[in-house]
């Protein structure tokens, strides 16, 4: 564990020392500030025309109405903007000709790719709870309830942390960064067609691609529902991206 934040901590120095960590967390910030000031107008404009039509406040989501739009739109911009987080973990190795340096040194394999995982996850971690500013602005004016919202940011956090998990993959198969990134959304999008194929499929295609789409687990959640099965879905999605960066260091090594 000792060598696994060596690693990550070396990681970290490099996102804070450059500029990728602070433009990406600006603009996820500028983009989701747009997205929840124009949904937080609608859901306001959607309850003034209720009380006028007589339909009972005490009736009213603003989970429902506010943060499950917003969360979802949050997806949206998480596509782009963590293949671009994590497209330099390994590529960036190679182009530097220091990979194999690394991969010789007395660190074990398993801690390297964890070290910067575990960097990846934590620059996340932070942007995300940025966004916590955008909830305390709606308890301060509403009365939201708190537990769909931790059960949706809990949803976030996995899909963010299985995105990363194939970005890290990505990074792994090239010394290009931008190759990494366009693998690495390539990936994402793709499994993001899976759940618009999921819905409109036959029965039996149904079940089984809407199972295998992020997005349908993520809407659980983000519903204020825990389910052991989506949480043992993301893990397993985590454990595969970084089994897989594994074996192409591994193939590498006995090619």
């Amino acid at each position: 564990m000792k060598n696994t934040w060596t690693i990550a901590k070396r990681e970290l120095k490099a996102y804070l020392y450059s500029p990728i960590a602070y433009i990406l967390t600006a603009f996820f910030l500028l983009v989701g500030g747009f997205f929840f000031y124009n949904i937080l107008a609608w859901a306001n404009e959607q309850t003034m025309r209720m009380m006028q039509s007589g339909y009972p406040l005490d009736r009213l989501n603003i989970n429902q109405m506010l943060f499950e739009p917003f969360f979802n739109n949050l997806t949206i911009i998480l596509m782009f903007l963590l293949p671009m987080l994590t497209m330099r973990l390994f590529a960036d190795e190679k182009k530097m000709r220091t990979e194999e340096l690394l991969l010789t040194s007395p660190l074990r394999l398993s801690s390297i790719i964890l070290g910067k995982y575990l960097a990846a996850l934590i620059i996340y971690t932070g942007i995300l709870l940025l966004t916590v500013t955008y909830a305390i602005f709606v308890f301060l004016y509403g009365n939201p309830e708190p537990a769909p919202l931790l059960t949706a940011y809990l949803g976030l956090f996995l899909l963010g942390a299985v995105f990363i998990a194939i970005g890290l993959f990505a990074s792994s198969l090239t010394e290009n960064q931008v190759i990494a990134a366009v693998v690495s959304f390539s990936s994402i999008l793709l499994i993001w067609v899976v759940s618009w194929v999921g819905e409109s499929g036959p029965g039996a295609w149904r079940g089984i691609l809407t199972y295998l789409s992020f997005f349908s687990h993520f809407k659980n959640m983000v519903g204020g529902v825990i389910d052991t099965q989506d949480i043992v879905y993301y893990l397993s999605f985590i454990f595969l991206g970084l089994y897989l960066t594994r074996s192409v260091f591994e193939f590498r090594k006995w090619r």
